[in-house]
């Protein structure tokens, strides 16, 4: 009796364990098929990365920024005269920005006119009645 009941424990350790074995084999083989897609996305992204990095290549080429530069920009060579010392710079203004004093800068954005006014690229409003230009 106490044999059959050894046979039948040492029996269910065994499926015990053989469905143990069976559940690391499951895992591992989903874990390769994963690495396999990550190794897969990880190549075709090199793949992007080369193929974009030849494309910048391409478009950085000096070459071809001097040919476009050529063909759309009314660009003049610089002229010596365009060039001045140092010492013909304005002076600096006497009001220096001190510590608890008004800011220049913050001065003439407040005085600027709002969102609304013209500038000089927008066309003023036309007055109420006449034509537009």
């Amino acid at each position: 009796m106490i044999l059959r009941v050894l046979n039948i424990v040492v029996i269910g350790a065994l499926v015990l364990a053989a469905a143990d074995v069976y559940r690391i084999k499951f895992n591992s083989t989903v874990q390769a098929e994963r690495l396999a897609k990550l190794r897969g996305e990880v190549r075709r992204e090199r793949d992007t990365i080369a193929a974009l990095r030849a494309e910048w290549g391409q478009l950085d080429n000096p070459e071809r920024i001097e040919a476009l530069a050529n063909r759309y920009l009314q660009l003049k060579p610089i002229a010596p005269t365009q060039f001045d010392a140092l010492d013909h710079l304005p002076e600096r203004p006497s009001q220096v920005n001190k510590a608890g004093g008004s800011d220049p800068i913050g001065g003439v954005i407040q005085a600027s006119p709002g969102p609304d006014a013209a500038t000089g690229s927008i066309l003023a409003p036309a007055p109420s009645g006449a034509p537009p230009q």
